[in-house]
């Protein structure tokens, strides 16, 4: 052991102060102007050799190995004894050294590999077989010496395009390139102030040993300086301007080696004042690197990178040219999702992102000469998104690959797909079972009464299978939409309803304190809420407390009204019913309950059945110019802005109803929305039923895209009652469809005519799931309090 320990040490001596390996120059090349800038991405252009083939990601293992080093200068940096002097690059990056590590991770996080893999690389060059756009930016990073700002970015990338356009993930791409880019800068430098470190080490070592042996035996100097010829000295400027200046600070009787240093460097044509005006030239250059780098990934964290692609983009600026002049209109979401479409057609076909563009542009604009601009075809989403896509196809001559044919083939027979495969799984199994019963030779009417029963157990798997199988072959998509962020415009007015009954002071005060809250979520001068109101059922039309119930109902309405005025007709309104005599229930009750509340709200909002209705508190002026109405629940809540996204969703082009074939039936577009319906925090608690059956309250809202079976294969969903309608098209679909007494649970036979589909981006929140009520829609039991379920489930 002690052979290997002295071996160990005399090794350690030999390599103590042996030179790191010197790595590649910083990104630092000569400072251009903005015409400089715009003229060199030119030539950029002309001389970038592209191929456009699946590569290796070498960009996450250059990555890698810029971490690495980052990591093991930060940690030498930090053992350095306290005494030692650090240069200001260093400090720069031992204080900043976590904006560093959290853009490596969202860099990592931010490149997957198949990502890299599809963008188009460059043939030959320094970068040869990495993505074009990397070494674009650090072409741009070397010119302006990681000085990065908007501007500069913008006319670089757009002089880059005036020769050669830019590929879609390409333009998304370059915010991970600069962060690739400036990491790697940042490593480079490191790598040289670990060398330049060393090289003073060095200095160091050999002054002190000068040092020493001056103040023990000064004639052993001359054998000392001897020694430092024979070990071939670094002649960096980090180790000169290190070694005179330690000597500067002892004996004069060193000076002596400083003589000899001079000598040297004068043989190599050099000089020591050279060198320190050097050093100091290259400190300054390395900190001014390191901050330029530094903000510069703050830069790229506080930038508007939807912004910079759109106004960048080719595809953008041909697609805004739609000529049912929707697409500038709609929100980024469905934005991205058109050109992402544009991105799949290029990607399967010899055709470029900007030729698919236009070509479904001239598709929309044949449409609007012939069936004019406000038709669906004349969107271009008609051909990205929707029915249009096979025609699309064509034109630009598309290889569909496996997958999309499947599920084309899935969306043009569905019921075929869905209901066809739930019968052949359940005959599969039950065929199972029958051929296993024989074998064991059971008696015959065991095995009909057990094969009736396995049945339709079999069946239940077969649906959960198919339900399975059609999330895999069918992927969900939103549903288009139109940005209406900053306001509801005036021609899309609309009225937010809570059909309620009035039982209680203390219910009354709730449903004030209910409007008030809806409207606080959403403000907006073209949104309006009202309570459609009845009196429980009764054995006489009128009962003792109904006047003063609906005189509470009423002075809370107005004084909301007083309390957030409008400048113009009222924000809040109350319309009630009075009881009517129904024969078949022999009880004064509302007509036809909530269906008919909303039946006669819709014709009082087209003028009509002003008789329908006892008492109207608030402004009945802005009944007309509803365009929309969204029904809640007394127990929904309406989450902050989901009103102007749900009018968004409607308004648009491709979910507009449209009525043909069969009269009163909506074929294309939709007359009702229906949005995701969760429970609420406070609600999920308030009984072991509701927590048994709630799921993930609070988390699913914030984590997850849904996934409906029935919207993603049918292009249909259902419709529970709490969602947006368009008055007109739902008046329409529902004219004589349900005779008096004869329906209860109205919402899915409305949503069969009307045409419903499932927002799944936006979300209301009940206190109680009404999917965990028991016979609401028959008897209002829920807000009468005469429960059906047992009271140990409830609150």
């Amino acid at each position: 052991m002690q052979k290997i320990r002295i071996l160990w040490q005399a090794w350690k001596t030999k390599h103590a102060h042996s030179r790191p390996h010197v790595s590649e120059a910083p990104l630092r090349a000569e400072l251009f102007s903005f015409e400089q800038l715009a003229r060199h991405a030119r030539t950029l252009a002309t001389e970038h050799p592209v191929v456009i083939q699946h590569r290796a990601n070498r960009l996450l293992e250059r990555l890698d190995a810029n971490e690495q080093s980052l990591r093991g200068f930060n940690r030498s940096t930090l053992a350095v004894n306290p005494a030692r002097r650090v240069t200001p690059a260093a400090e720069w990056l031992l204080d900043n050294f976590y904006l560093i590590e959290e853009q490596i991770q969202m860099a990592r996080r931010h490149l997957p590999r198949d990502y890299s893999r599809e963008l188009p690389h460059l043939q030959h060059g320094p970068s040869a077989e990495l993505p074009r756009v990397y070494d674009l930016m650090l072409e741009l990073i070397a010119h302006v010496d990681a000085q990065l700002d908007a501007k500069t970015l913008r006319a670089f990338v757009a002089a880059y395009q005036e020769v050669r356009p830019l590929r879609l993930g390409e333009l998304w791409a370059i915010p991970i390139m600069l962060r690739l880019g400036l990491i790697e800068n940042l490593q480079r430098i490191t790598s040289r102030l670990i060398l330049a470190r060393a090289d003073r080490d060095l200095a160091d070592h050999w002054v002190d040993r000068l040092q020493t042996v001056a103040e023990e035996n000064p004639s052993r100097l001359v054998v000392v300086v001897a020694e430092m010829a024979k070990s071939d000295l670094p002649s960096s400027s980090s180790f000169v301007a290190e070694f005179c200046q330690r000597l500067s600070r002892h004996s004069p009787v060193l000076q002596f080696a400083r003589s000899w240093l001079e000598q040297r460097l004068g043989e190599q044509g050099l000089s020591v004042e050279q060198l320190l005006h050097l050093e100091t030239q290259t400190q300054a250059a390395d900190q001014v690197s390191v901050s330029h780098s530094i903000a510069s990934l703050r830069f790229l964290s506080a930038m508007d990178w939807k912004d910079f692609v759109e106004s960048l983009s080719l595809v953008e600026a041909t697609l805004r040219s739609d000529p049912g002049g929707v697409y500038p209109g709609m929100d980024f979401a469905t934005r991205d999702r058109y050109r992402h479409a544009v991105e799949f057609f290029a990607r399967h076909s010899e055709a470029t992102e900007t030729d698919v563009a236009q070509r479904a542009i001239q598709l929309a604009a044949d449409c609007a000469e012939k069936k004019g601009r406000e038709d669906r075809t004349a969107h271009v989403g008609y051909f990205l998104i929707d029915r249009g896509r096979p025609e699309l196809g064509r034109g630009v001559r598309v290889r569909w690959p496996w997958r999309s044919m499947v599920e084309r083939t899935v969306h043009r027979f569905p019921l075929a797909f869905y209901v066809g495969g739930i019968g052949v799984l359940t005959l599969l199994v039950a065929g199972g079972f029958l051929t296993g019963a024989g074998t064991h030779g059971a008696p015959g009417w065991k095995v009909i009464f057990i094969f009736v029963v396995f049945l339709v157990c079999a069946s239940q798997l077969a649906v959960a299978l198919m339900n399975w199988l059609a999330t895999l072959l069918v992927k969900p998509s939103l549903l288009p939409r139109l940005d209406y962020a900053t306001g509801i415009p005036a021609d899309h007015r609309t009225m937010v309803v809570v059909p309620t009954m009035l039982t209680s002071p203390t219910g009354i005060d709730h449903l004030i304190e209910m409007i008030e809250i809806h409207y606080l979520a959403n403000r907006d001068p073209h949104l309006h809420f009202a309570l459609l109101t009845d009196f429980r059922d009764a054995p006489a039309e009128t009962l003792p407390g109904d006047d003063a119930l609906l005189q509470r109902a009423g002075a809370g309405v107005a004084l909301l009204n007083q309390k957030y005025p409008a400048g113009g007709p009222g924000r809040f309104l109350l319309l009630h019913r009075p009881r009517r005599w129904n024969a078949g229930e022999g009880r004064w009750m509302g007509y036809e309950r909530k269906r008919g509340k909303l039946a006669e709200f819709n014709a009082l909002l087209r003028g009509g059945a002003r008789e329908c209705f006892s008492e109207i508190v608030g402004d009945p002026a802005i009944l007309p110019g509803i365009r929309y109405v969204i029904t809640l629940d007394t127990d929904t809540q309406l989450p902050r802005d989901a009103a102007r996204q749900l009018v968004g969703t409607m308004a648009h082009r491709l979910n507009r109803p449209e009525f043909a074939g069969a009269p009163g039936i909506v074929t294309a577009g939709y007359g009702i929305l229906q949005p995701r319906v969760g429970v609420s925090l406070p609600g999920a608690r308030r009984s072991w039923f509701v927590r048994l059956f709630s799921g993930e309250v609070g988390i699913d809202p914030y984590t997850r895209a849904v996934s409906d079976v029935y919207q993603d294969l049918f292009q249909e969903g259902s419709f529970i009652g709490k969602g947006i309608y368009e008055v007109d098209a739902f008046a329409r679909a529902m004219a004589g469809r349900f005779p008096e007494n004869t329906v209860l649970s109205h919402d899915l036979l409305e949503a069969c005519h009307a045409r419903s589909a499932l927002v799944s981006d936006v979300e209301f929140y009940e206190e109680y799931p009404s999917r965990y009520k028991v016979d609401v829609d028959r008897r209002h039991r829920w807000i009468r309090g005469d429960w059906q379920i047992s009271p140990w489930l409830l609150p």
